[in-house]
């Protein structure tokens, strides 16, 4: 590396715009919900069309967790993380808002852009979902931070597609 060039970092924004400038190809995004016992995985199309729930990762140590998720990452060859900010009802942060954000610095060594996303309602929304598909009260204690996690990719690619460059 060059004496005085900078290498930078790819971002983490909550800015729909910005991380589309980040990925100008599309591909593979994993959506993250960091539920308070499992970590909620997604991923979508490379063309930002659907997003399907994946495994989730029961939640441990950070090195643990990190390692399942470069793993979705290297078999899926994800472009880019979508991760759930949560916010108060009102807009503002909290303390959980400041741990997703310290989340996504601390995935920030995977060198993948991130975009953190508003996860208001996505939980209520996927229970609602799954009670829909008739799942049972244990089926959707297992489902609900992946079902979340579709939901909050699916809202950010539908963002995404309608800030196509």
């Amino acid at each position: 590396m060059e004496a005085g060039v900078l290498i930078s970092a790819p971002p983490i924004t909550a800015s729909a715009a910005e991380f589309r400038a980040a990925l100008p190809h599309g591909g593979v995004l994993l959506g993250i919900d960091t539920g308070t016992k499992t970590i909620g995985t997604a991923t979508c199309d490379a063309g930002w069309r659907f997003a399907t729930p994946g495994k989730p990762i029961p939640k441990g140590k950070f090195a643990r967790d990190r390692a399942a998720i470069e793993g979705i990452v290297a078999e899926r060859k994800v472009a880019g993380l979508v991760i759930g900010l949560p916010l108060n009802m009102d807009g503002s942060e909290s303390p959980r808002s400041q741990s997703a954000r310290a989340y996504a610095r601390n995935l920030g060594v995977l060198g993948l852009p991130v975009l953190l996303w508003d996860e208001r309602w996505s939980t209520a929304s996927a229970e609602r979902a799954l009670i829909e598909q008739d799942i049972s009260r244990a089926r959707r204690v297992e489902r609900i931070d992946s079902a979340a996690a579709a939901t909050i990719l699916q809202a950010a690619i539908d963002a995404l597609a309608g800030s196509v460059l």
